[in-house]
């Protein structure tokens, strides 16, 4: 498997930051190669085009319809990710997530 880009958003970018950590964690360990950067919504464009997944923080699943305005035609998986994990930033459940939506 070629190494992923991913690109988290949420609102400010903290939490998807904390995310982002332990989701680098669970790949390690898993030895999956992944870069997983976290980023406030409002910088989707800015890296839309570095990306293999978008995931989307479950608060702000009222932005999926305007995805189509970034990706611009583009396939690109966008992932809503799913409360009970990111209450937990549980980055195992957040890789299996994605993984299962990349397949």
């Amino acid at each position: 498997m070629k190494k992923l880009n991913i690109l988290l958003v949420c609102g400010s970018g903290a939490s998807s930051g904390f995310m982002a950590a332990n989701m680098r964690k669970a790949a390690k360990v898993q030895e999956i190669e992944m870069e997983i950067r976290a980023r406030s919504e409002s910088e989707i464009e800015n890296y839309i085009d570095e990306i293999d997944a978008l995931m989307v923080g479950p608060h702000l699943s009222y932005i999926l319809d305007d995805i189509d305005s970034y990706t611009e035609g583009r396939e690109l998986p966008v992932i809503l990710m799913r409360p009970d994990y990111y209450s937990k930033l549980d980055g195992q459940k957040a890789i299996e997530h994605l993984l299962e939506e990349m397949n």
